[in-house]
């Protein structure tokens, strides 16, 4: 564990988050999402809940700012946002027009082409979410670990 970086993001997650480039996408998928099919790297966390998985992400990775939407949610049947995509909205802390919907074989599609798949221990249906990588600009030092 270290000092300053969320206790989600440990081993296998840090080190892949840390690898992803400007423009890389990566999925946060809940327990039922077909990870092992679609993802050309996947790094489970059982037993915590997307959104958890996401506000854990978003401290170390930067949403991009550029063309379309920067998260985008695997659509749900009937059309209405469910009480797990509006807890995922949050914890990615992008303003409304940075979010989109995609039909569920698409979000499928998209996931594909996915540099990473973060599978959680999410239970409820359509709790995922796919975020691309903006610009790391500046580091910013906090001092020593207390």
């Amino acid at each position: 564990m270290l000092s300053g970086i969320h206790p989600i993001l440990a081993g296998e997650l840090l080190a892949a988050l840390d690898r992803l480039g400007h423009g890389d996408e990566l999925v946060v998928a809940d327990a039922n999402f077909p990870a092992h099919r679609v993802g050309a790297l996947v790094v489970e966390t059982p037993g915590l809940p997307s959104p958890a998985v996401v506000e854990a992400v978003r401290t170390v990775v930067p949403l991009d700012g550029y063309d379309g939407a920067s998260v985008l949610l695997m659509a749900a049947e009937g059309g209405e946002r469910l009480g797990v995509q509006h807890e995922l909205v949050e914890a990615a802390s992008a303003p409304a027009d940075r979010v989109a919907e995609l039909e569920r074989f698409a979000f499928y599609e998209r996931g594909a082409a996915a540099r990473l798949v973060v599978r959680t221990g999410e239970l409820r249906p359509y709790g995922n979410l796919l975020l691309r990588k903006g610009v790391v600009n500046a580091y910013v030092a906090t001092g020593a670990a207390r």
